[in-house]
């Protein structure tokens, strides 16, 4: 009986080493796969999706302020009378890209609510301007 018990103490100190050897191993690989601190992630980028024809595919790196409206001496201009003249803008902040509605008009929507404030933008979001729809985007 004594042989039955000390069979099954080794059986389940076996199992546990090899559930904390897996759960080690994968704690690591997760930590590779994301790199050290302070490494650089792939920039996020704004892609005009739905709008006028030539502003179709437009890509702007979001790693610098990107002024968005009517005016001409902006990074994005468009010409649409839903948007303001200066209407929005995004800059780098410690925390990544961040959206701001510059008191427009008829406001700049993220994911389909209206801004207010600071946004922080993430891969995937949508932005509205007027009847212009950008999506946020790595690559």
């Amino acid at each position: 009986m004594i042989d039955v018990a000390l069979l099954a103490g080794r059986v389940l100190l076996l199992a546990l080493l090899y559930l904390f050897l897996f759960a080690a191993v994968r704690a690591g690989l997760g930590v590779v796969r994301r790199g050290a601190p302070g490494t650089p992630d792939v920039p996020l980028n704004l892609v005009v999706v739905a709008g006028p024809s030539e502003l179709l595919g437009v890509r702007i790196a979001l790693d610098h302020t990107v002024r968005i409206g009517r005016s001409p001496e902006l990074e994005l201009v468009i010409a649409d009378d839903f948007v303001s003249t200066a209407h929005a803008r995004i800059m780098p902040t410690a925390g990544g890209p961040a959206l701001e509605d510059l008191e427009s008009t008829n406001g700049t929507l993220l994911n389909g609510r209206r801004v207010k404030g600071l946004a922080s933008l993430v891969a995937g979001d949508d932005i509205e301007v007027g009847t212009v729809r950008m999506k946020v985007s790595r690559s």
